[in-house]
């Protein structure tokens, strides 16, 4: 493929540089056109007090404000916030884990288990949901399977219990995403170079010390595209909570995604819900570009 940023070099003595924007503007038009009009659109809603029927109210900034004055609303950012921890924070570490593992040790039906451990993510979440909802169910496979073992005074209905329905739904999210960062570490660990893991069993390093020597550092690309990745997920999933336990008990399981569904169709408060959407899109935005550049570092 020919490298634009070349033909800018060498093209001809006169011909103008904006020639090569052309190239650009096809997938800048279908940018435009998907994802700008339809955010400022969002962003103009969301000034607006407005049952999605009727005309609309100018309110300003007010369904911003209340973002941050009404528990109702923060609720669900905070929930969100304690999500990433189940599906950013143990899928990395997991993934780590494992794909340091895979790399080092050669078992018998090793690709078979990679198989299984990435399934997750060509389900539909949808179909995700409803297993583990029969997984939690108060006679589902769970509580069954503690009571077979003697633990039947942990049976409970899991969903249902407001201290534990979030970490329980949080643990889906670990179980989806901890396959695609093993993916991604396992294809990182296989550009680096065996020299360096030779230097560093010659300097007297163990598995552990090599990991943090020489397999970490080395996966810092892979690292930072799973945190994106990952962030993204949690902070974005609205089908895991709506099949599962729909925003409940109460709110405990309420976040931004499903917020934004049930103002806007189910209580006809469009203008707030649009308010929801902008401020998550900010949030992902923020965290991803904090995240990555505490990781990658920047370019030098």
């Amino acid at each position: 493929m020919t490298d634009i940023a070349g033909r800018y070099r060498k093209r001809a003595p006169g011909e103008p540089r904006a020639v090569g924007y052309l190239y650009i503007l096809p997938a800048l038009a279908v940018f435009t056109l998907f994802v700008l009009i339809p955010l400022g659109r969002a962003v103009w809603i969301s000034l607006y007090d407005w049952d999605g029927l009727s005309v609309g109210t100018w309110a300003g900034f007010r369904n911003y404000t209340t973002l941050f004055t009404d528990p109702e609303l923060r609720a669900p950012f905070a929930n969100a916030l304690i999500l990433l921890l189940f599906f950013a924070a143990l899928p990395i570490v997991l993934g780590l884990l494992l794909a340091s593992v895979s790399s080092r040790v050669r078992l018998r039906g090793l690709t078979f288990f990679r198989t299984v451990l990435f399934l997750p993510q060509v389900l539909a979440l949808v179909v995700v949901a409803i297993v583990w909802r029969w997984i939690y169910a108060p006679d589902g496979l769970l509580n069954a399977a503690l009571r077979a073992v003697g633990l039947g005074d942990l049976a409970r209905g899991w969903l249902g219990d407001f201290h534990l329905a979030l970490p329980s739904v949080g643990l889906i999210g670990t179980w989806v995403e901890t396959g695609l960062c093993m993916v991604l570490f396992l294809a990182g660990c296989q550009r680096i170079p065996r020299e360096l893991y030779e230097a560093a069993r010659l300097d007297g390093a163990g598995a552990v010390r090599e990991f943090f020597t020489v397999t970490l550092p080395s996966l810092r690309p892979e690292i930072a595209v799973a945190a994106t990745l990952t962030i993204v997920a949690g902070l974005r999933t609205f089908d895991l909570v709506y099949v599962t336990t729909a925003g409940g008990p109460g709110d405990a399981t309420s976040v931004p995604a499903y917020e934004v569904y049930h103002r806007a169709f189910e209580t006809g408060q469009v203008g707030s819900a649009a308010a929801i959407g902008v401020a998550l899109t900010v949030l992902v935005f923020a965290i991803t570009l904090v995240v990555t550049r505490l990781i990658e570092g920047r370019e030098k």
